[in-house]
């Protein structure tokens, strides 16, 4: 079967790595997304990889810490650098190939990220995983996603989520929210749907970079998404 999409950025939440946990990385939590991985690479699909770090530490927590919002930001990049080496390692020990590139310089630990190189991997059918963000602060994951999708000349950003779309409020608090199948990015920041922040979701409107949010718990859904059926919810100008 001819698929929808060759090249994703696939954007993880910290925050769905906790699984049942208040705190961490749940190893099963990371076998699953190391699995799903794995067979988006076995579908012959490029892969790279974006995930938060709410799991350890987010910046906006540094504001009832006394840490600076700088500094707390600067604090949740690294958190995304240890998910990206917990991600990096899962899939190495599942006889993938993977590079960690970080946009904060730590060359003990991941590459420095430059564009080419990175598109290089891709197509040597290795899983790129992007850490630190963007390297600077006040700029969510989301944006992060965005960004290196754009840079990087992916078709699509699949947000895995643990709701099965966009809704027009909180599917978990208000059993009357809308889901809706397709959006504009205009009527995305016109409702000020918050699945990604609004910068994101600017910048994939500027580049026409659609996206696609689903429910990354079912074990379906990627490869539904790749071979072009409707999940989730699709957001294209």
């Amino acid at each position: 079967m001819a698929l929808k999409y060759k090249r994703v950025l696939l954007k993880l939440s910290g925050e769905t790595l906790m699984g049942s946990q208040q705190f961490g990385i749940d190893p099963a939590k990371l076998a699953y997304y190391g699995d799903q991985i794995k067979r988006m690479l076995a579908m012959d699909v490029q892969v790279a990889v974006v995930i938060g770090g709410g799991n350890i530490f987010r910046g906006l927590q540094a504001e009832h810490s006394g840490i600076a919002r700088v500094q707390g930001d600067y604090m949740g990049m690294l958190a995304t650098v240890i998910n990206g080496m917990a991600i990096q390692s899962t899939l190495e020990g599942m006889g993938v190939y993977t590079r960690l590139i970080s946009a904060i310089e730590m060359q003990q630990i991941a590459e420095p990220y430059i564009r080419r190189r990175a598109i290089r991997h891709l197509e040597k059918k290795r899983v790129v995983i992007f850490s630190a963000g963007t390297g600077s602060p006040y700029f969510t994951t989301d944006s992060a996603a965005a960004l290196r999708a754009n840079e990087i000349d992916a078709e699509v950003i699949l947000k895995g989520t643990r709701v099965d779309g966009i809704y027009s409020a909180d599917p978990e608090t208000n059993p009357d929210a809308t889901k809706y199948d397709h959006l504009t990015f205009a009527e995305v920041l016109q409702r000020q749907l918050r699945i990604m922040d609004q910068t994101a979701f600017a910048m994939c409107a500027e580049n026409n970079t659609p996206v696609v949010v689903f429910d990354i718990n079912d074990p379906e859904n990627i490869r539904r998404i790749l071979e072009g059926e409707t999940v989730g919810t699709l957001v294209t100008n």
